[in-house]
């Protein structure tokens, strides 16, 4: 496959799902230790990445958990933040500037710090209470942030007692970096198409709900935007008849992510519309995915992973056609602010 290492890969996902084993001992030691709150505060796009988890705490638990900006913590924080609060930080620099800024922040509160980090012996890594550091790349990492932050709050889940089975899940998540990797095979050649339709596009609608949703956000902004300089509108599958139906007409190039989890009736809703009104509906749906051994209900929990996956082969074509490498920035690292 085009762009694509393997092992580096199988590596990187291997690693995410590893964390299973020190999860659950270390969520444990915090909650015995007074934690009663999580809040989740990562940087751009790496926060999209973690709302599933949240999504999935508060669907099946009243334990308090929230995510917030890390910039606008340090200059207006919310309640709550102190010694019985533990932050859970992303950063696959682990040098992030607001990261580092908040960490200072939260330290000098005596807020508990959780830091998930690409690269060990930064700021992020060395200094946060606890860390997870899962070697990984822009071509890896959103696998495995959805992975890690899941496992994170199944972990709490399984120590509230509101999760019965984490062993058989957790089982089923060390067999999906293979999965993935024929995921990805399977894909390459849709991939391909998909990205020689819209090379040219001036801009798209990204829309999905559920635990989908985060991804549709996350490519758009992270990816199209960021890395290739393409316009997008990301909005959610349940407000997509709140507005941005209106701008639905032929010609208008529209993606929709489809999951597994319960509010996929959402997304067939915006899909029975979108097909009468535009020949450029793209679907991508994590149902069409192989994935054997793996069961309904987890295939639910890790749409975002399939989707993030599937998208990661797009991308690697787009780049190449419209000779635009993914590393290609005007401002990064170079604004003053």
């Amino acid at each position: 496959m085009k762009n694509f290492d393997q092992d580096r890969f199988l590596r990187t996902q291997s690693g995410a799902v590893s964390i299973a084993d020190m999860a659950r001992p270390l969520m444990r030691s915090l909650l015995d230790g007074g934690t009663e709150r999580i809040y989740f505060m990562g940087t751009g796009g790496v926060q999209l990445l973690t709302f599933p988890a949240i999504d999935l705490i508060q669907r099946h638990s009243t334990f308090p958990v929230a995510a917030c900006y890390p910039a606008q913590v340090v200059v207006d924080p919310p309640a709550g933040l102190d010694e019985k609060a533990l932050v859970i930080i992303p950063s696959l620099s682990g040098t992030t500037r607001e990261g580092v800024e908040l960490l200072a922040f939260l330290k000098a509160r005596g807020v508990k710090t959780l830091s998930l980090t690409g690269h060990a012996d930064t700021p992020l890594a060395r200094d946060a209470s606890h860390t997870f550091t899962n070697p990984a790349d822009d071509t890896t990492s959103s696998e495995s942030f959805y992975l890690q932050t899941l496992i994170l709050a199944m972990a709490l889940l399984a120590e509230t007692g509101a999760l019965s089975d984490y062993d058989k899940i957790i089982a089923e998540l060390k067999t999906l970096p293979g999965l993935l990797v024929a995921a990805k095979e399977a894909f390459d050649p849709q991939a391909a198409k998909l990205a020689e339709a819209i090379q040219h596009e001036p801009w798209h609608i990204f829309t999905g709900a559920g635990n989908a949703w985060p991804e549709a956000h996350y490519y758009g902004m992270c990816i199209l935007e960021e890395m290739q300089w393409i316009r997008t509108r990301p909005v959610h599958g349940a407000d997509f008849f709140h507005g941005t139906l209106e701008l639905v007409e032929p010609g208008v190039s529209v993606f929709l992510f489809k999951g597994e989890d319960a509010a996929r009736p959402l997304g067939d809703r915006v899909e029975r519309f979108v097909r009468r009104y535009t020949d450029k509906l793209w679907v991508l749906d994590t149902a069409e995915v192989a994935l054997p051994g793996v069961s309904p209900r987890v295939r639910a929990m890790i749409s975002p992973v399939l989707l993030a996956t599937m998208l990661e082969r797009m991308s690697a074509h787009l780049e190449v056609l419209r000779d635009h490498p993914l590393t290609t920035r005007r401002y990064y690292k170079r604004v003053e602010y």
